[in-house]
């Protein structure tokens, strides 16, 4: 009835009561939960639906293709919570049939999550086969090809994922427009992939894997379709005879190859443009359907190349300024040092914002008498700057306490004094720690707290809790101001957990709730081996609206801190 993920028991049991088809969706549009009379109507067990997007899944028109998103009411009601119904829609089987229905949507409350929509539905006619889908391309008419170009437009630029983008392009066109598909972008260094070589069958979409791959270079004066195309020249029509002649190049004998594999009669090459350049180019191709490419289909396919362009070089600038910022970063960041009996491992996770260069930081170095010290931080800031400062920041601390056996608290006001007169730092947090052995023996940690979340210390057994003392004021807002340092001992077996706001952190929640997140985690994994322990943690304490990014550092010594 619901899928593991789902509403309670007890909303399924009101769903069971409706005597109609009925299901629930959350705020994406995604199924929560069908009943039972949901499940006959749709020919699909609710494994197969709960979890799915239903305008994805369910929602066609009377040619079993999928419906437009912005031509379709009942998408529109869930995504806006607005109550709406309607007659005449189809929704698509399980077993491929279409079923004619009338819908109510409206909003509820179901107490489990922000908002959900219940949408009722009950058949209007018998379940009949898709009608003959309508001539393609340049028979649209022109409400559908304006409804295409928008749909283009919201699909493509909702995702800065190149793969993803490509894949909603072929979607799109296929079997909308043509029969096959197939996407050549120019790469690095000017060489050329066949990325994508995709058709329909059955209603969905198959990869041709065998002729996708690399391909030659672009010839600088043939001119065949592909190769203007890759050059920025202009759109082309294609069919086998054009590639019947005598080769002018390796990408002709590809060409070649493609027309023969898929059986296209026709086909039109559309350049893939951007600002700065040819990013590639767009072949759609007719094999089952018996229309050829016409002029009058240009300017629509040339359209939609333009708005596939403008998304991909998008997504391309994302990835490459994402790769920017990550590579800095982790440059930025140290090694840790090895030291005997204990194990010590640290986890950095950027920004989901790929402009956003952390200021956040972590260190663990060996101090000159044996001691090592351990620190993290985050500096004010989500930019260049902030990432700068941070290495200042973690230069200086390192300088001051190589040269100084002083306590954390000495080494951390010499720091606040200097980000004032030396290191372009307006404000940030830091907790500075020293573990070593005592007199008994045992391993110690004194550390001071500047404005940052307390540390965590988790036993063996299970038991964890805030390490509270030695807290004081960020740097940069009081640099006179003495600090204190705070000392406790760290039994056998013990992991200690440095970490910045970003673990702990919710727009939709308190710091309290984020800080007695973290602790039962770090209770319930902390008997896993250090390294899978870091990751479930990580995986399981970040909140999922989380928009920060994260440093965590972890020590779990074992009978003794350098035994």
């Amino acid at each position: 009835m619901v899928g593991p993920d789902g509403p309670q028991e007890a909303v399924a049991r009101a769903l069971d009561t409706l005597g109609t088809g009925a299901y629930l969706a959350d705020e994406q549009g995604l199924i929560v939960a069908v009943n039972t009379r949901g499940e006959q109507l749709l020919a699909r067990p609710a494994a197969d639906v709960v979890g799915r997007d239903a305008h994805d899944l369910l929602h066609r028109t009377s040619c079993g293709e999928l419906a437009p998103r912005v031509q379709c009411r009942m998408r529109e009601s869930v995504l806006g919570g607005r109550t709406q119904q309607g007659e005449d829609e189809w929704f698509e089987r399980g077993d491929g049939t279409l079923l004619p229905v009338g819908w109510l949507a409206t909003s509820c409350d179901i107490g489990i999550r922000p908002s959900a929509t219940l949408v009722l539905f009950h058949s209007t006619g018998r379940p009949g086969r898709p009608a003959q889908r309508p001539p393609a391309g340049g028979r649209l008419s022109e409400l559908e090809r304006l409804a295409l170009l928008a749909e283009t437009t919201t699909l493509l630029t909702s995702t800065l994922d190149i793969h993803e983008a490509l894949r909603r392009l072929i979607s799109l066109v296929v079997p909308r427009i043509a029969d096959w598909t197939v996407i050549d972008l120019i790469c690095e260094r000017d060489e050329v992939r066949r990325f994508a070589v995709a058709h329909a069958e059955g209603g969905t979409v198959m990869f041709r894997e065998d002729l996708q791959g690399p391909m030659p270079p672009v010839p600088q004066e043939s001119p065949m379709p592909l190769s203007r195309a890759l050059r920025g020249v202009a759109s082309s029509f294609a069919d086998p005879e054009t590639y019947q002649g005598p080769p002018d190049s390796g990408i002709a004998v590809e060409q070649r190859r493609l027309f023969e594999a898929t059986g296209m009669h026709s086909a039109i090459v559309v350049p893939l443009r951007s600002l700065h350049g040819v990013m590639g180019a767009l072949t759609l191709g007719r094999a089952d359907q018996p229309e050829r490419f016409t002029a009058t289909e240009t300017a629509l396919l040339e359209d939609i190349a333009r708005r596939a362009s403008l998304a991909l070089e998008n997504a391309r600038l994302y990835q490459r300024q994402r790769q920017v910022a990550e590579t800095m970063q982790r440059h930025l960041l140290p090694k840790l040092p090895r030291s005997p009996g204990r194990s010590m491992t640290a986890r950095y996770l950027p920004a989901p914002d790929a402009s956003h260069v952390g200021g956040d930081w972590y260190d663990a170095f060996t101090l000159t008498d044996g001691a090592t010290a351990l620190a993290v931080g985050d500096v004010v800031g989500h930019d260049l700057e902030a990432a700068a400062g941070m290495a200042q920041l973690r230069n200086m601390l390192r300088a001051y306490a190589l040269s100084q056996q002083k306590p954390p608290s000495k080494i951390v006001e010499w720091l606040d004094q200097a980000t004032v007169h030396i290191a372009e730092v307006s404000m940030a947090t830091l907790v500075f720690a020293r573990m070593s052995e005592n007199a008994d023996g045992r391993c110690e940690l004194s550390w001071t707290n500047a404005g940052h979340p307390p540390p965590l210390l988790v036993t063996r057994e299970g038991t964890a809790r805030y390490l509270t003392d030695g807290h004081g004021i960020l740097l940069g807002v009081t640099p006179e101001q003495s600090r204190s340092d705070a000392t406790t001992e760290l039994p056998p077996g013990a992991t200690l957990l440095l970490y910045t706001d970003g673990l702990i952190e919710s727009p939709g929640h308190t710091l309290d709730e984020g800080l007695d997140r973290l602790r039962r985690y770090a209770a319930a994994l902390v008997h896993r081996p250090l390294e899978p322990f870091i990751d479930e943690l990580l995986a399981a304490a970040r909140p999922p609206d989380n928009d920060d990014d994260v440093a965590l550092l972890a020590v779990r010594h074992g009978r003794g801190c350098f035994s």
